[in-house]
């Protein structure tokens, strides 16, 4: 079970701390933050977004047992090879505790703002394609070897591919979501977890089903399977109701849609998850960085039953 955040919605360095310490306080298995540079939903965003590496690097510092990830890094983002860098810093920094998400990047309103480029999805595709074959051969090439590469989008030439992180031979690489060839084939090559958020769990079911024949096409074990959904949980109606009114979903939406209710209901969503889905992990996706009750609450009375 994964704490998962949305830290561009409007939240400062220490209010994601707080909930990070919270979340690794509580129980937690990990902390992941989205990366996105601009408000999604309604609102001002103040006081603004946070990077996501910069982020997950005080974290590094700051926490001492909870895993750290992203869920996703956009390939669009950035170069590869600054990237690998310096999430391979983040992981030493952290002692061997970060998980690598990796998307194509989707949310052209933040590259507008800011200034990043957005090709169409075919090139996104690809860019991603390139990016994760360089990430990971560059963590990957031994000591005192170069790491060279020609592709479309990126060349490298004689990189002393440096620095390494901790965790051997790389940290755990995440890919996900819903294209029903590249991305399968993308994860089969790549993964070490596929995740498919915010579907039902029959979308879900025929999504990994695909990814499993990629996986034995590449001759490779099956991988495990996670989802990310939205948490609002409460002990009564009227503390539902009030969670779901701060972050701006009708209660009804959220029990059709993703984890909420009782913490008995949320058992019972979670077990249907297991059942027909077959995943392995969850990402309790938190959207009030400030109420830190909720996130103990789900941990205090949703955890013990599972």
């Amino acid at each position: 079970m994964r704490l998962f955040t949305d830290p561009h919605q409007g939240a400062t360095y220490d209010d994601v701390l707080r909930m990070a310490r919270c979340a690794e306080d509580a129980g937690y298995d990990a902390f992941f933050r989205s990366d996105h540079y601009l408000r999604i939903t309604p609102g001002d965003g103040l006081p603004g977004p946070t990077d996501a590496w910069l982020t997950l690097a005080g974290l590094a510092r700051d926490t001492t047992t909870i895993r750290l990830g992203t869920l996703v890094t956009a390939a669009t983002f950035r170069q590869p090879g600054p990237l690998a860098i310096a999430v391979a810093q983040v992981d030493r920094m952290s002692g061997g505790r970060v998980e690598f998400g990796l998307g194509t990047g989707w949310f052209e309103a933040e590259h507008r703002a800011y200034g990043i480029p957005f090709p169409p999805l075919r090139e996104r595709f690809d860019r991603l394609e390139e990016q994760l074959e360089i990430i990971t051969g560059l963590w990957q090439t031994p000591v005192g070897e170069t790491y060279s590469f020609q592709g479309e989008h990126y060349t490298l030439r004689d990189s002393p591919a440096l620095p390494k992180p901790l965790q051997r031979p790389r940290p755990p690489v995440l890919v996900g979501g819903g294209g029903r060839t590249r991305t399968p084939a993308l994860a089969a090559r790549f993964a070490d977890e596929f995740n498919l958020p915010f579907v039902d769990e029959e979308t879900a079911a025929a999504q990994f089903a695909r990814v499993d024949e990629a996986c034995a096409a590449a001759g490779r074990a099956r991988l495990p399977k996670s989802t990310a959904q939205v948490l609002c949980v409460g002990r009564t109606g009227a503390e539902l109701a009030r969670r779901a009114e701060a972050i701006g979903k009708p209660v009804d939406e959220l029990r059709a849609t993703g984890l909420a209710g009782t913490p008995a209901e949320v058992v019972d969503r979670l077990g249907r998850w297991r059942a027909r889905a077959g995943v392995s992990r969850v990402y309790l996706e938190t959207l009030d960085l400030f109420d830190l009750d909720h996130v103990e609450l789900v941990a205090a009375e949703v955890f013990p039953q599972l």
